[in-house]
C-alpha cells in the first residue's frame, strides 16, 4: 500500500484493475498523474502494475463478493490518503457467465450477483466515506445489455440492470454530499461470446442436443456485433474522459452503434 506521505495529486479506486480493460484505465489514470488504488485477482497481476506504473499503480488481490474483503481494502486506502479523499471510484469487477438460463446452475447465477450487484454495492458503501472526503465521483461500468438483453445473457444483463437501478438511486441520494454517480455503457460482446464458446462443453448430451448448436452461432453473432474500432484501449481512454468531465453525465454509451442500440431499445417496439 502507498504510505500517505507520498501521495502527490488526486486519487481513485478501480476494481478489477489488473486485466483487460481495468488495467488500461489503472495505467492512463496512473499517466495523468493520479494515485491509482485497486483490486486484483492475483499476485502476478498486483506486481505487474506496480511495474508499468513504477510504483505509482498499487492493487489488492480481494474477491469484492467478500465484504470483510472489501472493508479491509478501504480502510487500508483510507490509511494512505489520510485527510485526502478519494477523487474517483470506478466499478469496473464483473463476472461474465453467458448460457442458457436453463442450463445454467443457480449457484452460478448466485454468484454473478453476488460479485455484480451486492460486490459492487460493498464497494461503493465502503468508500463512501473517503469519497465525501473529497466530494469524489463514482463511474459504474455496465452495458447496454442491461436495456437490450441478448440470448445466453441474462444473468449479465439482469445484474447490471439492478445495479443501474442502484445507481440511479445512489445518484439521488449521494448528490446532497457532491457525490456524482456516472453510468458507463461499454461493450462485453466479445468477452462474452469467448465464453459462450465454452459452454457447450459443460452441457450434458441432452442439454447439448438442446442448445448446443444455438450457442455456437450466438457465439458468432456476438463478435459480429463488436464494433470495429472500438477496441480496449479506446474504451479505457473513453472511460478515462467521461470520469473527469464536469459537468459529469448521468450515463453514456461507448461507441456510436452502442448510442444507436440504447435509441432503438426506448424508441422501438420488439419486434423491430
Amino acid at each position: 500500500m502507498i504510505s500517505p506521505s507520498s501521495r502527490v495529486g488526486r486519487a481513485i479506486a478501480i476494481t478489477g484493475a489488473g486485466s483487460g480493460v481495468g488495467r488500461d484505465i489503472a495505467l492512463g489514470f496512473s499517466a495523468k498523474g493520479y494515485i491509482v488504488f485497486g483490486t486484483a485477482m492475483s499476485a502476478a497481476e498486483v506486481q505487474d502494475l506496480r511495474h508499468a506504473s513504477h510504483g505509482r499503480v498499487s492493487l489488492t488481490v480481494c474477491n469484492i463478493a467478500k465484504l470483510d474483503a472489501v472493508q479491509a481494502l478501504a480502510g487500508g486506502v483510507s490509511d494512505a490518503l489520510g485527510n485526502a479523499g478519494i477523487d474517483i471510484l470506478i466499478n469496473n469487477a464483473a463476472l461474465f457467465t453467458p448460457g442458457p438460463l436453463e442450463v445454467l446452475p443457480l449457484d452460478v447465477i448466485r454468484n454473478a450477483f453476488e460479485v455484480n450487484v451486492f460486490g459492487a454495492l460493498s464497494v461503493i458503501n465502503a468508500f463512501l466515506p473517503a469519497l465525501r472526503k473529497a466530494r469524489g465521483r463514482i463511474v459504474m461500468m455496465s452495458t447496454w445489455t442491461a436495456d437490450l438483453p441478448l440470448v445466453f445473457n441474462g444473468t449479465s444483463a439482469a445484474s447490471n440492470a439492478a445495479m443501474e437501478v442502484m445507481s440511479a438511486v445512489y445518484r439521488d441520494e449521494l448528490q446532497r454530499f457532491g457525490i456524482d454517480v456516472v453510468v458507463a455503457h461499454a461493450s462485453t460482446l466479445i468477452i462474452t461470446a469467448a465464453a459462450l464458446k465454452q459452454v457447450p462443453d459443460e452441457m450434458t448430451p441432452e442439454q447439448r442436443k438442446l442448445y448446443g448448436k444455438m450457442s455456437g452461432a450466438s457465439a458468432v453473432k456476438l463478435h459480429s456485433l463488436q464494433e470495429p474500432g472500438i477496441e480496449q484501449a479506446m474504451v479505457a481512454a473513453r472511460v478515462i474522459e467521461l470520469a473527469e468531465r464536469h459537468p459529469g453525465a448521468m450515463a453514456s454509451a461507448i461507441g456510436p452503434v452502442y448510442d444507436e442500440m440504447l435509441r432503438t431499445v426506448r424508441e422501438k417496439c420488439d419486434a423491430a
